[in-house]
């Protein structure tokens, strides 16, 4: 092994001395006891030579460390970087190509990153690396090789491959198969991925494949990117994104074709954005998919929005409501009337708590009648309608229309126009209770948003009653979530005095078999403001968003951030996931 190989070399240590090292720096790091330790010695001693085990290894068999104790302890013994939990979602599915999983089980690694002409790869042994020569033949590359538990690689080494092999073995296929016929292949459209076989186009496997194992993964969209060289897959999970697969770029002009045949989309139209829908079945679940397609300088981009009907989450405790929040949205969904609005992102969870609010006051009393864009979700009792831009369907005139059908409550998918905002103020001036979203990042900034759109100031103090601001976190995994005591600068950013965290648990994401990164799902953090008649004024007034926020908190409203405060010490989440979506808001 030399230094262009591996840039950071570790000796090779051999009989007690090499025992005697690890045992030292386990009892300095207080993993082990020195009564244990001579046990262990005394044990690896008496063992023939050809039954002798190392030291590390007769610890962990005599379950007096964890293998991550003599990992770590190595780390530190040969001068090696320590990484405690491996992301697998943020590894490259293509940096495992050129071996297979049964090669990196054997050696018990697996590559992280590629950065220009050195691979970074975590090995469970930091003593034993001879693997890693291979690697440096295979990437053409330097290794940096840092250590990390083994159970971390075991887990990593099964998500990566996992979500390579679906897919990555029906690119293989089609690279091997004669494409000429292609083209005549998809006019046989089968929507039923139960019934794909071995017979079947291979682009229709591949895209089936790739549908499958979104639905596999929970993943909230599928973006299709086309670059110079290749065609690239990724997969976005609890809102963020992960590349699954490369295909050949020659695979380019089918795959897109394919799709947009699926989503009744003009095959033939290439230089202008399109918008379709699939629906599709898989594994007996019900998948709506909104796919939009964009011209590039490299050819199309698509991107499918996977709507899983089956599993949308309608209560509002569920998704995150606590404490006042919860009561505050409840007083606001039993008011007569009113706008109640949701602010937020895209992608930030509006419609589901919308839907969830509707869900808990639908009754067979009570009628209730919607305008979106799109139909995201059915619900049972509830008339729902779709815009539709081609023959002028817009929420405005679906609003008119809505308002002539004896609504007893509206809800409107978006409040994108003045038009849109003044219908809707009227609606709650005449008695409907009106649910709306907007686009602001925050609750205050609501209102300053409808007078920018040209709505009088009156009317909307005399219509809103509350305006809901929200984001989504990713939920720690309660199987492997490690408690840490957190550090003064650590609570300064949550706004946490330190004379008040006396005894306060935070907790980190780890990864294990049953994430594989450390979180579970994701639930909102929100920030309630309720209309009171000082917001009222100070909305009459014109006044900046900064001034209502000031008066609302004085009047008790939770920022964002303090609502993930309150996540982050009850363990829902961790403080990197309230910092990563709260980063405009200084609380």
């Amino acid at each position: 092994m030399n230094e262009a190989t591996v840039i950071m070399t570790a000796p090779r240590a051999e009989g007690s001395g090499y025992g005697s090292r690890l045992g030292e720096i386990l009892l300095a790091q207080g993993k082990l006891q020195a009564a244990d330790l001579q046990i262990a010695l005394e044990l690896q001693a008496s063992r023939r030579d050809k039954d002798r085990l190392p030291i590390g290894a007769v610890l962990v068999e005599q379950k007096l460390v964890t293998a991550a104790d003599v990992t770590r302890a190595l780390a530190v013994q040969v001068g090696m970087p320590f990484l405690e939990v491996i992301d697998a979602n943020d590894i490259d599915p293509g940096l495992v190509a050129p071996f297979s999983m049964s090669y990196a089980r054997q050696y018990n690694f697996v590559p992280l990153k590629r950065e220009g002409r050195r691979v970074t790869v975590a090995v469970a042994d930091p003593i034993e690396i001879a693997g890693l020569d291979d690697l440096h033949a295979i990437f053409h590359a330097e290794i940096e090789p840092v250590a990390a538990p083994p159970e971390q690689i075991f887990n990593a080494i099964n998500v990566v491959f996992d979500r390579r092999q679906g897919v990555d073995q029906v690119v293989q296929e089609v690279k091997e198969e004669e494409l000429e016929n292609i083209a005549q292949d998809l006019e046989e459209v089968n929507l039923d991925l139960l019934d794909v076989t071995d017979d079947e186009a291979p682009i229709i496997r591949l895209v089936n494949s790739v549908l499958v194992q979104a639905v596999k993964e929970k993943a909230s969209d599928i973006h299709i990117e086309p670059f110079e060289k290749d065609v690239v897959f990724r997969f976005r999970k609890d809102g963020i994104l992960h590349e699954v697969v490369r295909a050949p770029k020659r695979l380019q002009a089918s795959i897109t074709s394919r799709i947009k045949i699926m989503g009744e989309l003009d095959i033939a139209e290439k230089r202008l954005p399109q918008d379709g829908r699939i629906r599709i079945k898989i594994a007996g679940r019900d998948v709506d998919i909104r796919l939009s397609t964009v011209p590039t300088g490299h050819g199309e981009r698509l991107v499918l929005r996977l709507l899983d009907t089956g599993s949308v989450l309608l209560d509002l405790e569920r998704l995150g409501f606590s404490g006042p929040n919860l009561t505050d949205m409840t007083r606001l969904i039993a008011r007569p009337h009113g706008i109640v609005l949701v602010t937020g992102p895209t992608g930030s969870g509006k419609t589901t708590t919308l839907y969830a609010c509707l869900t808990r006051i639908n009754k067979p009393d009570i009628n209730i009648l919607t305008i979106e864009d799109p139909v995201e979700y059915q619900l049972q009792g509830i008339g729902q309608m779709q815009v539709n831009s081609k023959i002028e369907f817009t929420f405005a005139r679906g609003l008119r229309a809505i308002l002539r059908q004896d609504p007893d409550v509206v809800l409107i998918g978006e409040i994108r126009d003045l038009e849109t905002a003044e219908i809707a103020v009227q609606a709650s001036l005449t008695g409907h209770l009106v649910f709306a979203t907007l686009h602001t990042n925050d609750a205050p900034s609501a209102f300053t948003r409808l007078i920018d759109m040209g709505v009088e100031p009156f009317l909307i103090a005399s219509s809103v009653c509350g305006v809901l601001a929200q984001r989504l976190v990713r939920s720690l995994c309660k199987a492997c979530r490690r408690p840490y005591t957190p550090r003064e600068h650590e609570l300064s950013q949550l706004g946490i005095s330190a004379e008040s965290a006396d005894d306060l648990t935070f907790h980190r994401a780890q990864g294990c078999a049953v994430c594989g990164n450390g979180y579970t799902g994701r639930q909102g953090i929100y920030e309630m403001l309720m209309v009171d008649d000082e917001v009222k004024s100070l909305i009459v007034a014109r006044a900046e968003s900064s001034r209502i926020k000031r008066k609302a908190i004085e009047h008790g409203m939770r920022t964002l951030r303090d609502d993930g405060a309150v996540k982050v010490m009850q363990g829902v989440t961790s403080l990197e996931e309230v910092m990563r979506v709260t980063a405009e808001d200084l609380g």
